[in-house]
């Protein structure tokens, strides 16, 4: 047909199209520890804040990869210090957080294992530098505060706990 312009509407039907390239992405797997930390009254709950890609900031419970030899317990009594400044121990296994991310070219399988833990001392400290902010915030704010929906769903497990051991004393 005069004027065409060749196969379905194409407006260069001599210039060949170039298909991208899929990069495949080397898959990895994360193990973390971390938790919620109260305080001794257990009316306050420590939090950390990071800034997101676009400068937001994002609450969140602390926590960290595990290193060579340690328990998921002993991670998180870690991580826990190094984040915020917080000496605490562990009360009880809260639950595991599984999810995917893509970072650095790399498909990532991250599990994270979280503890209800009790401050024993130590003083607030953002000095980590994966950290923006770390504050003690009360235990009726955590919710409207955490970004992350999973981590919303166990605190709300750690306030079970927390009004059962209450009930029990």
């Amino acid at each position: 047909m005069p004027g065409s312009a060749g196969r379905s509407g194409d407006p260069n039907p001599g210039r060949r199209r170039r298909r991208r390239r899929r990069t495949r992405l080397t898959t990895v797997k994360e193990t973390s520890a971390g938790g919620l930390v109260v305080d001794p009254s257990r009316r306050h709950a420590v939090l950390i804040g990071r800034l997101d890609r676009h400068g937001h900031l994002l609450w969140s419970l602390p926590k960290g990869h595990i290193e060579t030899g340690e328990t998921t317990e002993q991670t998180a009594v870690r991580e826990v210090k190094e984040e915020t400044g917080i000496s605490a121990h562990v009360l009880r296994k809260l639950g595991t957080i599984d999810y995917w991310f893509v970072a650095e070219r790399r498909r990532v399988h991250k599990t994270v294992h979280h503890f209800l833990l009790e401050a024993d001392g130590g003083e607030l400290s953002d000095e980590d530098v994966e950290v923006t902010e770390v504050a003690w915030v009360p235990l009726a704010e955590l919710e409207s505060r955490l970004a992350y929906a999973d981590e919303r769903k166990l605190v709300r497990r750690a306030f079970e706990f927390l009004d059962a051991d209450q009930e029990a004393d």
